[in-house]
């Protein structure tokens, strides 16, 4: 049977009793003589004739010498007959051993980094998962930094990943699948979620889409993956998943009734399904007393709605100040500058994201020197030659610094856009093509979906109860049910005695009657 994710069909060969006839075959698969890190090593142990095949670099040395030195010591006697057998139960003292009997699970074991183990005159091989990665610790990632809370975050080793969800979650029902997905990189991906929480068919639906994946390889991780397996059309700009690298935020999703998609390789996770509302969310209005979370949350809500009007709001007034009223007849241009005003909007939306794409190639320690150069030169010298309009840097500053407050960057690129559009459909048609852009872009959210759950939920289908949970940053003790879009096995999350919950928010009524936080 052809291996999940491949894109060719090929029969399986056999390990041969052969031992040279196994080398050679390898040989020809993996190119031993003509790649530098493959390597064998030829030893006898007990009589018997054995290699070792591995990565150079993939495979940890301490823990092979110590296995080594164990088996080194055999008689002949010790290990036959059945010598492979007697290895693998007796004398193997690793915990993470297995056999094979196929040429091709070998190879890709070996290439995934286990040490194989072929004995001359056995029909199997021992894997020995003795690997090790280069791989960073882990630390705070860059994009969701908190200013109280853990410091860890994900890195680009699957295992480490895994671990760092199953630290903060001991439950006995998390679930991490894995599978192979292309012919040629065989990318390890997790599929993971809490067995009695997540709805079965949300799990099946996904698992399904990355067992159906047919492809070469995943060389981009985790965003090649997103665009194999989310519904709907590749040129939607507004992200289908959200992508995290903190592990507590994975976590607070799995208990919720999301599934993760992890990649090997990728520092990032993926979050699946989500709604438009939750890539507005950030760790850090839940590391705050629920007063001040509240106050972040509105801070950053204003921040986005900035990012995505106020610059075709400005302009349609600078444009027509009769429909402003007297109090705000300051709003306008003072100096309009050489180019018609949306020109120059469209020309500070396209330095700021030159600045911000050179600030990411740029080397750190020059990052401070490209913002001073954008800032003389962008802001105040082409103010003082006429090029831009005050008021044009002024707003398209904060415009900007609103985008950086959206915690996701793939939403905040989403936003960016539709401020473009709003601003090429006010300069075409003034109010109507304001109210007109505003309203298909509306309707556009509205009718996406990601991975069957409305993207605008709880404003569209409207739940009141779940809605007030987005607007407001609920108390721990209140969170008491799941987001019923999720359709969980499990919808408490906690269960409080009668009197408790009474003070709480005035019922009686069990967990299971609440509605959505």
């Amino acid at each position: 049977m052809p291996e999940s994710g491949n894109t060719r069909e090929k029969e399986k060969v056999k390990i041969s009793k052969d031992l040279k006839e196994n080398i050679r075959l390898l040989d020809a698969e993996i190119g031993i003589e003509k790649n530098f890190d493959v390597l064998t090593r030829d030893l006898v142990i007990g009589g018997k004739n054995i290699t070792l095949l591995f990565v150079d670099g993939l495979t940890n040395d301490q823990i092979v010498t110590l296995v080594l030195q164990n088996l080194t010591r055999l008689d002949r006697a010790d290990i036959l007959p059945d010598s492979l057998n007697k290895l693998f139960k007796n004398y193997l003292g690793y915990t993470e051993v297995e056999e094979v009997e196929y040429l091709d699970d070998l190879v890709n074991k070996v290439l995934a980094g286990p040490m194989a183990i072929l004995v001359d005159g056995s029909e199997k091989a021992i894997i020995m998962d003795a690997r090790i990665y280069p791989v960073r610790s882990p630390e705070e990632p860059d994009l969701e930094r908190v200013v109280r809370g853990s410091r860890d975050g994900f890195v680009e080793t699957l295992v480490f990943n895994t671990a760092l969800i199953r630290r903060r979650l001991r439950d006995p029902k998390l679930r991490m699948e894995c599978v192979q997905v292309g012919a040629r990189s065989k990318s390890d991906i997790v599929v993971c979620y809490i067995e009695d929480i997540a709805n079965p068919d949300l799990v099946k639906s996904i698992k399904d889409k990355i067992e159906y994946i047919k492809i070469d390889g995943l060389p981009m991780g985790e965003k090649s993956v997103e665009e194999l397996i989310a519904p709907g059309s590749f040129w939607n700009p507004f992200p289908k998943v959200r992508y995290t690298e903190r592990p507590d935020v994975a976590a607070m999703h799995l208990l919720e009734g999301h599934v993760l998609v992890l990649v090997d390789t990728s520092p990032s996770i993926i979050i699946a399904p989500v709604t438009y509302f939750h890539h507005l969310q950030h760790a850090e209005e839940y590391r705050q007393n629920p007063t001040i979370g509240v106050y972040l949350r509105w801070v950053r809500f204003i921040g986005v709605a900035a990012s995505i009007f106020l610059l075709p709001l400005w302009f349609l007034f600078a444009n027509n100040p009769e429909l402003l009223p007297p109090q705000l007849a300051f709003i306008g241009v003072s100096k309009p500058g050489e180019i018609p005003l949306i020109i120059q909007f469209i020309l500070a939306e396209i330095a700021i994201d030159m600045i911000r794409l050179a600030t990411i190639h740029t080397p750190a320690a020059l990052g401070i020197s490209v913002g001073i150069i954008g800032a003389l030169l962008i802001g105040e010298l082409a103010s003082r030659v006429g090029l831009f309009a005050q008021e044009v840097i002024l707003y398209t500053a904060i415009s900007a610094v609103g985008t950086f407050l959206t915690p996701s960057i793939e939403m905040a690129n989403a936003n960016r856009l539709v401020r473009l559009g709003l601003l090429i459909m006010t300069a075409l048609f003034r109010v109507p093509g304001f109210v007109i852009g505003v309203v298909v872009t509306f309707v556009a959210l509205a009718l996406n979906e990601s991975f069957g759950v409305p993207y605008l939920w709880p404003l569209v289908p409207l739940n009141l109860k779940a809605l007030g949970g987005v607007l407001v940053r609920t108390p721990v003790p209140m969170r008491n049910t799941r987001p019923s879009i999720l359709k969980p096995l499990d919808r408490d999350r906690q269960v409080v005695a009668a009197p408790a919950r009474k003070r709480l928010d005035g019922s009686k009524r069990g967990g299971r009657d609440q509605d959505d936080n």
